[in-house]
C-alpha cells in the first residue's frame, strides 16, 4: 500500500520546536494502522493533514457543523464506513479526505490534560483518520469503539496512553 499524505510542513515543524521531535514516520504509521484496523487496502491511498488557525477552524466548524468555536480537529471523509466496506478490495485508488488541526488548540490541550505536544498531535490525527474511516462518536457505543481503535493504534506506533 502506498501512503501519500498531503501533509502541512507546519505540522511538523511546530511540533520539532516543541518537542525536538520528528513525527514524520508516526503519522505515516498511524494512517497505516488505522487502514490495516479497518481493512481497507488500495494500492494508493490518499489523506490530506493540515493545520489551520483558531479563527479559521472556527469559521470552518461553525460552517460546517454550525459550531461556533474552535476546536482541535476536524476531518471531512469522503467515504462512509459502509461505502468503504464495500469497496473492492483491490481499488486502484482512493482519496479518503481531509483532517484539519488546530495547533493552538491542541497545544492547550497537551498542557490541560498533560499529555504533552507529540502524544496530543498523534492522538488527533489517529482521532481525524477514525473519522475518514467512518468512525463517529455521537452515539456512546461508537465513542466506546472508536476510542478503543484510537488508542490500539497510538500503542501499535508506541505512542500509548499517557497518565494510565
Amino acid at each position: 500500500m502506498n501512503i501519500q499524505i498531503n501533509l502541512d510542513d507546519k505540522i511538523l515543524d511546530f511540533v520539532k520546536a516543541k518537542s525536538n521531535q520528528d513525527i514524520k514516520n508516526y503519522i505515516y504509521d498511524i494512517v497505516e494502522n488505522v487502514l490495516v484496523e479497518q481493512d481497507i487496502y488500495a494500492d494508493i491511498v490518499d489523506v490530506s493533514i493540515q493545520s489551520v488557525t483558531d479563527a479559521e477552524i472556527k469559521d470552518i466548524n461553525k460552517k460546517y457543523r454550525n459550531v461556533d468555536r474552535a476546536t482541535d480537529v476536524l476531518s471531512f471523509p469522503i467515504f462512509t464506513m459502509d461505502e468503504l466496506k464495500n469497496l473492492n478490495k483491490t481499488v486502484k485508488e482512493i482519496d479518503l479526505g481531509d483532517i484539519f488541526l488546530c495547533l493552538d488548540v491542541i497545544e492547550r490541550q497537551s498542557i490541560e490534560y498533560g499529555t504533552g505536544i507529540v502524544r496530543e498531535v498523534l492522538y488527533m490525527i489517529t482521532h481525524g483518520m477514525c473519522h475518514l474511516t467512518g468512525h463517529d462518536h455521537e452515539i456512546e457505543e461508537e465513542k466506546i469503539k472508536m476510542r478503543q481503535l484510537e488508542e490500539k493504534v497510538l500503542n501499535k506506533v508506541g505512542v500509548g496512553r499517557v497518565n494510565g
